[in-house]
């Protein structure tokens, strides 16, 4: 199933409608709501950044980000399609890569 394969024409929650419904299931205000994604946000990357640390931190229930590093590529020439490419060399990199927990997982083999 592609992703831009949508069946209706709806766009995603937008933040401030998934703040107010969220205060409305748990009897928060909404501003209490959003600082507590601002926390969670500040946790996430202090975890994720400690020196000597896990390199993963986990929303419970929904997903478990992972750092990912990439080496540094030097430049070369590679063989593509019979002919000689020059390859460019690329700096070191640092990405996060989201790994879906069980709940979620069981969401996405429901769609399909």
């Amino acid at each position: 199933m592609a992703a831009d394969n949508k069946t209706s024409g709806e766009k995603a929650m937008p933040k401030t409608a998934i703040f107010k419904e969220l205060a409305e299931r748990t009897g928060l205000e909404p501003k209490q709501v959003s600082a507590l994604f601002e926390a969670l946000e500040e946790l996430a990357k202090e975890e994720l950044l400690k020196k000597n640390g896990p390199e993963e931190f986990m929303v419970p229930g929904l997903v478990k980000l992972k750092l990912v590093k990439k080496e540094a590529t030097k430049a070369r020439t590679a063989m593509v399609a019979g002919r000689e490419v020059e390859v460019k060399a690329k700096p070191a990199s640092v990405k996060v890569k989201p790994v879906l927990l069980k709940g979620l997982k069981d969401l996405t083999k429901e769609a399909e």
